[in-house]
């Protein structure tokens, strides 16, 4: 009897385990409870573009978490959690131009954020949370993803690059 796909439950679970957690949570915590460190100041001008910049950021993050989230449950019959990961790999989607929009996704929420808020201590987060996760891919990520899904995803790796996407309709 083969894996079923993950429950609903399932999704939400991992969502606000890890996405939730990092772009809400921690932000929320941090802006609470550390002092305020603005990194500019508030001159219209400046604050405006800065607003429509992250205001944009974030728009654009959660758009790629929602994209992966319903690729991972569609075509990969898992979830974005490690311990309830695709079963399938995924390719469609986001996934055709970088290997790791889910994580791209959150990365701009929390660089959205920063610009929205001018705070050092969310600069600080993004940055910290960034370094992590690339270490992590290249590590930990990318040779257990070799070993579960064997060619199919080395040449996955050799077709679409890790971070910085490919527009759409070049060709590798």
């Amino acid at each position: 009897m083969g894996k079923k796909k993950a429950s609903l439950f399932s999704h939400v679970m991992a969502v606000l385990l890890l996405p939730f957690n990092v772009t809400v949570i921690i932000p929320f915590l941090l802006l609470m409870f550390l002092p305020s460190q603005v990194l500019w100041g508030s001159d219209g001008a400046v604050a405006i573009l800065l607003g429509f910049t992250g205001a944009g950021a974030v728009l654009a993050g959660l758009t790629l978490v929602v994209l992966t989230v319903r690729q991972f449950a569609e075509r990969g019959k898992g979830t974005l959690a490690p311990w309830d990961a695709p079963r399938k790999l995924v390719v469609s989607g986001p996934y055709r131009y970088t290997r790791n929009p889910m994580i791209s996704g959150v990365i701009f929420i929390l660089l959205g954020e920063s610009l929205l808020a001018g705070s050092f201590w969310l600069a600080g987060w993004f940055v910290l949370f960034s370094t992590v996760n690339y270490t992590y891919f290249v590590i930990g990520e990318e040779p257990e993803l070799e070993k579960k899904f064997g060619e199919e995803y080395r040449e996955y790796k050799r077709r679409v690059p890790r971070l910085i996407p490919r527009r759409p309709g070049s060709r590798t």
